[in-house]
């Protein structure tokens, strides 16, 4: 490996964008790659795409393969898409490549519970290539598991957890209101949601994160959503709601063990909610609260990714979670 760690940029959304442009400021990274199948942006030099407003020298691919004709990489930093039957392949892609992969993909940051057979096969896949895959994000893979499990290193009995999520989503780029239901009628978001592909992805990961975690048997797992509607009208730069539109949602996971419910996890995004923050409560010895006021979901997806890739460069071949690694800082 060269002085620098050399990174490919993989999905050039918004999420993407950011954290190139994140790489590019960080010492010791150096951005040699960007990968997205959009037309609009294949061609155009990587830094125009990402909007760094200079040119990089380089221009965006529509393969992974097409780069590597022409340079080398350490890492690739994946943020396409939540769900894996839409990146599994990527990532087998990308290990083919024989590269290193920290990716935003909520559905690999702990597939053990929902997908076992195909964490089995990435985690195979990875190990016969010799590199490590990390999923990881603010959520899953921070707040409702990582910040939990850490706090239970100060308690000698813990019996429950209930982790808390408020977001303002007004705050959000537009993807994300839309993502929440924002705008939508009641009877449409609860269509949308039977249908799936809406909403917040990832609470089944940090339920199983946190259970294997602690070496709790998981007996049961529960999930609810409903809609948070609008009484009076809401504008963004993204979107408009009036009132008895939907404004967001409530997701609600809980886990239980043999005795009982041990794990909840609430999950609520709106537009103009109040008291955005991050509450964890621990009842044990012993009971412990903490509130975090200030994490912009977005931000802390990107810190998060980039602060990662030296670990996960450093860290022995296979599927790996948060957990696995050690403590991630920038």
């Amino acid at each position: 490996m060269s002085d620098k760690i050399r990174v490919i940029q993989y999905g050039l959304g918004p999420i993407g964008s950011a954290v190139a442009r994140h790489v590019i400021e960080r010492a010791g990274l150096e951005l040699v790659g960007g990968v997205d199948i959009d037309p609009v942006k294949v061609g155009k030099d990587v830094g125009e795409a990402i909007g760094l407003g200079r040119h990089l020298g380089f221009v965006v691919a529509e393969k992974l393969a097409q780069f590597l004709e022409r340079t080398e990489a350490d890492v690739v930093l994946h943020t396409t898409n939540s769900y894996f039957d839409l990146f599994k392949g990527q990532i087998i892609e990308i290990l083919e490549a024989g590269l290193d992969i920290v990716s935003t993909a909520e559905e690999l940051s702990f597939p053990w519970l929902a997908h076992p057979e195909q964490a089995a096969e990435i985690d195979a896949a990875a190990k016969g290539a010799g590199v490590t895959v990390l999923g990881t994000g603010v959520n899953p893979g921070f707040i409702m598991d990582c910040l939990p499990l850490s706090l239970t290193a100060i308690c000698q009995q813990v019996d429950r957890i209930d982790v808390t999520r408020v977001i303002n989503a007004s705050t959000r780029r537009g993807p994300f209101q839309k993502k929440i239901g924002s705008g939508m009628t009641v009877d449409d978001f609860k269509a949308k949601m039977a249908a799936g592909r809406m909403g917040h992805v990832g609470l089944p990961e940090s339920v199983g994160m946190v259970f294997s975690t602690l070496k709790k048997k998981l007996a049961r797992y529960e999930s609810s959503v409903e809609p948070v509607v609008a009484d009076h009208p809401i504008r963004t730069n993204a979107i408009e709601v009036k009132p008895g539109l939907v404004r967001g949602l409530k997701q609600v996971a809980r886990g239980y063990t043999d005795e009982g419910e041990f794990l909840t996890l609430t999950f609520i995004a709106a537009l103009g909610e109040e008291n955005d923050g991050d509450t964890i409560k621990i009842t044990g010895k012993p009971d412990l609260k903490v509130k975090l006021k200030g994490t912009n979901g977005d931000i802390a997806t990107v810190a998060i990714a980039v602060n990662a890739i030296r670990r996960v460069c450093e860290a022995a071949p296979g599927l790996v979670t948060m957990r696995d690694l050690p403590i991630v800082t920038i």
